[in-house]
């Protein structure tokens, strides 16, 4: 019924279950995944943000990469 046109999976529980593997939040986070055939970017859950605020930088180069992707599908 909901067909997105992309997904933003905040976190290693939500990437991990939904892509089902076993890859660290780190080697999944930076490049676009699928998942059904949707356009899939994976990142930090802002959570881990308000812990480790090192994490923000790669976090909006994340968040970049997904607009221009959204950008280019609108």
């Amino acid at each position: 019924m909901i067909r997105p046109r992309i997904l933003c999976l905040l976190g290693r529980v939500a990437a991990q279950v939904l892509l089902r593997t076993t890859t660290p939040l780190g080697k999944l986070r930076g490049r676009w995944l699928e998942f059904e055939g949707i356009p899939t970017m994976v990142t930090y859950h802002p959570a881990a943000l308000l812990r480790f605020p090192a994490y923000k930088k790669d976090t909006w180069a994340d968040m970049q990469m997904l607009k221009a992707r959204y950008d280019q599908l609108t």
